[in-house]
């Protein structure tokens, strides 16, 4: 509960004055059937008014105060319990937020919004409780032992055995409890993480016409989540009862030996019918105990996911120069296979360069390592050997704000946010300028902007839901170049484009001042740049100029041939370029 601590100790008094007004209610509580047994021994017994009035007038004192005390804990418990929920989704996005790559792969999507909603709810709840009740139980309890004791031991001796009992069930209720909620939370994530999905790909699954796959798919997590949920409840069902049971016998046994101790004058009529009410407090209390330990355990198994969250591996830690970088690129037997993937290297042993201006295509099969290049360059992971360097120091010693602000990416999926289009565009420089805007606007050639109902201040959807794949990419590319950074990768930036826009979206890309990275898939893109690099299975086959390539490697040649030409007419272009012509 160290988590609890950190963050109740900026709401320390409130939780302190809260947790006195609890002890002061619960001290208010437990005076009542004292006050009671006086009124029936001294006032009803004796026949006397006056000591009724007395003491009754008392009772009536206590409970007012008792009822203040109630009101201010419960205020103060709301207060407090909701500023903690507050403080700790905040911290758990801001975590999520700095997550490594291997973290976002660890867990997914679905079971994140699980753990800073559903989880930190519980964990409010028990806060809540905690301070409203959690103190009250225990103190009311151990106090009307005490006081019942206090009265009459003999009877007291029955308050022993019932407090014995129900703690051994409580016990028991833990054990059996703690491991059921652990899956029933496991069993929400996999519920969300099916809708989320559903949610993300509704339009392909109208296309597919998939709807009862996926009706038949969220019915099976559901009747899983129904049975989980059963299977953790039914241990506190079952548990609810018997305690009931086991009190209401004690206060049985409890009248039947008060009856005999008072045939032999042992004890009075006040001090029995004091007893009974404090044996009714006890059995609210281990009532209350009951649903706390019962919360406990569910807030035990949110607080265990949520610590997983806070235990992962943040982003890596800022170092080394923050310097602007010119943009010069170069990888050194380069090696890396993604955490929790197949193990097999996505790239092994790569070297290559680019200088400050250049323009490289990465060309390759699909699986061949492309993108694997971006993800390294943006230091979404760190290469298994080998070494990155940027200007000549190596990637790691520098810190990964400064790379990813001199690294402007289009990633190969576009992604929109919900918000303006000129809202979006400004992600890459928050003030940038209606020139700038118009001039990226320009070189993406994503004119379409100002058609819209109201030109860049037009609403998109979330994700761009209601514009076209080529419309995302072109607003996706104008974010990218508004950066300005010395290096620009593009993943498949134009993969949505027709010819024509793709082909004047890279001759304005290729007149910007800066190193450009170009992954593609088209040999008609690739041709245009200065230097070429060929991936076959995360390995360099070739790396040159289009015309280099055509002559020395057959890997290119191929992908040439199957797009741009005959296939026998360009094998006989290769063979007068040489035989023997191979991997580079």
């Amino acid at each position: 509960m160290k988590l609890c601590v950190h963050y109740l100790k900026k709401y320390k008094y409130l939780f302190f004055i809260a947790v006195f007004s609890v002890a002061m209610e619960a001290l208010c509580d437990l005076l009542g059937p004292t006050l009671m047994s006086r009124v029936v021994n001294e006032g009803i017994e004796n026949r006397s008014l006056g000591a009724v009035y007395h003491w009754g007038g008392i009772m009536i004192l206590v409970t007012l105060s008792g009822a203040v005390f109630a009101v201010t804990r419960s205020i103060l418990a709301s207060r407090v319990s909701q500023s903690f929920g507050a403080d700790l989704r905040l911290d758990l996005f801001s975590a999520i937020l700095r997550f490594k790559q291997s973290s976002v792969d660890k867990i997914d999507s679905g079971s994140l919004i699980t753990r800073m909603t559903n989880d930190v709810t519980q964990m409010t709840q028990f806060i809540n409780g905690t301070m409203r009740i959690f103190f009250k139980a225990p103190l009311t309890c151990i106090g009307s032992i005490i006081l019942a004791s206090m009265l009459n031991l003999r009877l007291a001796v029955i308050i022993y055995a019932v407090v014995g009992i129900v703690t051994l069930l409580l016990y028991t209720s833990m054990r059996l409890s703690y491991p059921r909620f652990g899956r029933l939370q496991q069993a929400m994530d996999k519920l969300n993480s099916t809708i989320e999905e559903y949610l993300m790909g509704v339009r392909l699954i109208k296309a597919f016409g998939t709807h009862d796959d996926e009706l038949m798919k969220f019915t099976q997590r559901n009747d899983d989540l129904y049975k989980k949920g059963v299977n953790a409840q039914i241990i506190i069902t079952l548990i609810s009862p018997i305690l009931t049971l086991v009190v209401g016998l004690g206060s049985v046994c409890a009248l039947i030996f008060g009856a005999r101790l008072f045939s032999l004058n042992l004890t009075r009529p006040g001090q029995i019918s004091a007893f009974i009410v404090y044996l009714s407090q006890i059995l609210s209390s281990l009532l209350m105990i009951t649903n706390i330990f019962n919360t406990f355990v569910r807030t035990k198994a949110s607080l265990a996911r949520i610590n997983e969250i806070f235990e992962c591996e943040s982003d890596f830690k800022a170092s080394g120069s923050d310097a602007q970088l010119g943009g010069s690129i170069e990888f050194k037997d380069v090696t890396f296979s993604y955490p929790r993937g197949s193990g097999v290297p996505a790239i092994h042993n790569l070297s290559f360069k680019v200088s400050p201006g250049e323009t490289l295509a990465v060309i390759g099969s699909t699986g061949s390592g492309k993108t694997t290049i971006a993800h390294l360059l943006i230091r979404l992971y760190d290469a298994d050997s080998g070494s990155i360097l940027l200007d000549g120091i190596d990637i790691k010693e520098r810190s990964v704000s400064a790379v990813r602000d001199n690294i402007a990416l289009v990633p190969q999926k576009a992604t929109l946010f919900s918000g303006t289009v000129v809202g979006n565009i400004t992600w890459g420089k928050k003030y940038a300028s209606e020139d700038e805007l118009s001039d990226v606007i320009k070189a993406a050639a994503a004119e379409f902007i100002y058609d819209m109902e109201d030109g860049i201040y037009s609403e998109l959807g979330s994700g761009g839901v209601n514009i076209s794949g080529g419309q995302k990419q072109r607003i996706s590319i104008a974010r990218a170049l508004i950066k300005n950074s010395p290096v620009l990768v593009l993943d498949d930036a134009t993969g949505a484009l027709d010819t024509i826009t793709e082909s004047r979206v890279n001759n304005n890309l290729l007149k910007r001042k800066c190193t450009v990275i170009i992954i593609t898939q088209r040999v008609s893109t690739a041709r245009l740049a200065d230097k070429i690099l060929v991936l076959s299975d995360g390995e360099k086959v070739g790396f040159g100029n289009h015309d280099e390539l055509l002559k020395g490697c057959s890997t290119y040649r191929e992908i040439y041939n199957s797009q741009l030409g005959n296939s026998d007419a360009q094998d006989k272009e290769g063979q007068q370029y040489g035989k023997g012509a191979g991997k580079s």
